[in-house]
């Protein structure tokens, strides 16, 4: 029964990619674009891929690309998200110091609670809680896409991770202007503004950007510490996988539970182990970066296709009130703690 299911499986695909590859082709072009215009006039690439997305959303209702753009919005995005393990080792963790880490840990924990409290006072539900504060916290558009991914569904799902991702990058660009002028402002040296930065800023390209206008010193610390977070985006999913399974119907048509442990959440852990042993070349880790990075343009790209630019504006100031009160929380938490470890 199994053989003839797979034969049945195979025999389909010829057909299945003629299904997908009008959406995948559109996808792809519209994250070229997309990279396109962040190369030659700065903007953030996600973004502008957000943006331009919801410009094309008329080719989601109907048509031949509606399953290549489904196809994206799920499988090559979680792809992306997947291929991040790749910048995790446990050289890592051992680099920056039990102290740092702590504290980061700590951060992340207290910036999702205050994220539900703070929502359940604006009252908003703990979906949207979830997906800005787990946003807020780890690394941005990548982890509202995997924390999306594994919380039960509603009418606002959609919605919800469009109006987070927009909020996120806009965000994390305008704390790359400003923070610098920020940390000196208050007097942080170059270790103790990297923290700042990689502890704060939501995306791992405006940490970048941010740190290494202060100083190489700074940059790389800011690096470090971001990429520190982003470990955290696995057992962070995992519990709210495990927080959340009955709390509704999750994923698509038919309500039916995704699996404990979501499969691109082990293979995030499986690419995150075997690098740390080594068994990763460089070589094939920028390649797996590369694709990364284009898997998450395109995954987004299809995001904001699926979504209209009006019910994203519907989803009101209190949740604009909501992101931006975690995001300012998070700061004068790592602020603190970085006071509190005579890192300042």
């Amino acid at each position: 029964m199994n053989t003839a299911a797979a034969a049945r499986r195979l025999n389909s695909l010829p057909s299945m990619a003629q299904a997908w590859w009008p959406g995948l082709a559109v996808t792809g072009a519209v994250a070229i674009a997309a990279q396109f215009l962040s190369d030659h006039y700065g903007a953030p690439a996600m973004l502008m891929a957000l943006l331009l997305g919801i410009a094309f959303n008329f080719l989601s209702e109907e048509g031949r690309c509606v399953a290549g753009i489904d196809l994206s919005a799920k499988k090559v995005l979680r792809i992306g998200v997947a291929l991040l393990g790749m910048r995790i080792s446990v050289d890592l963790l051992v680099g920056l110091g039990a102290s740092t880490i702590l504290l980061l840990v700590c951060a992340i924990a207290a910036t999702i609670l205050f994220g539900l409290v703070a929502a359940r006072l604006l009252g908003r539900g703990w979906r949207l809680a979830l997906i800005t504060s787990g946003s807020v916290a780890i690394c941005g558009a990548s982890a509202a896409m995997a924390i999306a991914a594994v919380l039960p569904r509603n009418e606002f799902s959609e919605r919800n991770l469009i109006f987070t991702v927009l909020s996120v990058t806009v965000l994390s660009t305008l704390a790359m202007i400003f923070y610098p002028m920020l940390a000196d402002a208050i007097g942080l040296d170059a270790r103790a503004t990297g923290i700042f930065f990689g502890g704060t800023i939501h995306d791992v390209a405006q940490v970048v950007g941010a740190g290494f206008s202060v100083s190489p010193e700074a940059g790389e610390t800011a690096t470090l510490v971001k990429l520190i977070r982003v470990t955290m985006l696995a057992p962070v999913v995992l519990i709210f996988s495990l927080a959340t399974r009955h709390a509704g119907p999750v994923g698509e048509a038919g309500g039916t539970r995704p699996p404990l442990l979501p499969g691109f959440v082990i293979a995030f852990l499986i690419l995150a182990a075997a690098n740390s042993l080594g068994f990763v070349p460089e070589a094939v880790s920028k390649a797996g970066m590369e694709v990364s990075r284009w898997a998450l343009l395109a995954g987004i790209v299809a995001v904001g296709m699926k979504t209209s630019l009006r019910r994203v504006l519907d989803v009101g100031g209190d949740a604009v009130a909501l992101i931006v009160a975690e995001t300012i929380f998070i700061g004068l938490f790592i602020l603190a703690g970085i006071y509190y470890l005579g890192h300042a």
